[in-house]
């Protein structure tokens, strides 16, 4: 076995990952002189693996996107050994699921630019998680409790997050929701989904309406790395035996602290910091990042 693979992924409804353009990539990674194996197919046309001997797999990534051009392909190189991991953890919000919930609630008081506006700029790192948690949900103070089930019947699961957690469950994996959201939603797309777990922030409802309080401590960030340690732990192995993935900054810190940490169709700050990013593929392509082929996913 080669000590590394490059993994080619495209998104399953395009399936744009065509036999020349592997063929393309395998010649990009030939021309440093590397040692290459033959080209492994996970899914016709959607994904492939390059094995590959070497010591340089950054260099060999920019090869290929240079030489695969425009075409929407995510590219990602790694160890060839220990690729299948034991611990899912993963943020919801723009990640699990399409939606950010506040902004939903926000929108259907018809405060949602506001909200919305906040929600963007923390999510890209420019304003502190917790404050801009607190100041969105001030904004919602006296709202009714039942508009937090309506807000259920707006949640679009992500395409392949269903498929994703089912096998990994199925090959033995735990799999933990880990959000700054809030547990009404966790638990209802815990329970959808099928995760082990599910660890988000509390509303403060009183007489039925929500008082513009969150419960402390405010979990974000912190947490978030904090989950995956603790969850690893009790598992029995390190971090680097876990796949994280999330899209905004304060996913930032588990990201790095895992094994794997995919930076799924992210901002910017979070997909420049990020080792390995999707931004073509959908939550699929973590299962062939762990070398799972298409005729092994369950669900």
């Amino acid at each position: 076995m080669m000590n590394n693979v490059l993994t080619l992924i495209s998104n399953p409804a395009t399936a744009a990952l065509k036999p020349e353009v592997a063929k393309t990539a395998a010649e990009a990674i030939a021309s440093f002189g590397t040692e290459t194996g033959e080209i492994v197919w996970l899914a016709p046309n959607v994904a492939c693996d390059l094995p590959f001997n070497g010591n340089s797999p950054e260099k060999v990534v920019e090869a290929v996107r240079t030489a695969i051009a425009d075409t929407p392909i995510d590219t990602v190189a790694q160890k060839s050994s220990g690729r299948r991991k034991s611990l899912l953890v993963a943020d919801m919000e723009s990640t699990i699921i399409e939606n950010e919930m506040l902004d939903e609630l926000a929108a259907a008081q018809g405060i949602g630019d506001a909200i919305a506006d906040i929600t963007a700029r923390a999510m890209a790192g420019e304003l502190n998680f917790e404050g801009a948690l607190r100041a969105r949900v001030n904004m919602l103070k006296g709202l009714d409790e039942g508009a937090l089930e309506q807000a259920l019947s707006s949640i679009r699961i992500m395409p392949g997050a269903a498929t994703l957690v089912s096998t990994m469950r199925a090959n033995g994996a735990y799999c933990a929701l880990v959000s700054g959201g809030f547990r009404y939603y966790t638990g209802w797309v815990r329970h959808q989904l099928g995760f082990n777990y599910d660890q988000s922030n509390r509303l403060e409802i009183v007489d039925g309406k929500l008082t513009g309080n969150v419960f402390d401590p405010i979990l974000g960030r912190d947490a978030k790395r904090e989950a995956l340690v603790r969850l690893s732990a009790g598992r029995g192995i390190t971090p680097l035996a876990a796949i994280t993935v999330g899209d905004g900054a304060n996913d930032l810190a588990m990201l790095e602290a895992a094994g794997m940490g995919v930076a799924f169709h992210a901002k910017p700050i979070v997909a420049e910091s990020a080792r390995v990013r999707i931004d073509h593929g959908d939550l699929t392509a973590l299962l062939y990042l762990q070398g799972y082929r298409l005729e092994e996913f369950c669900g």
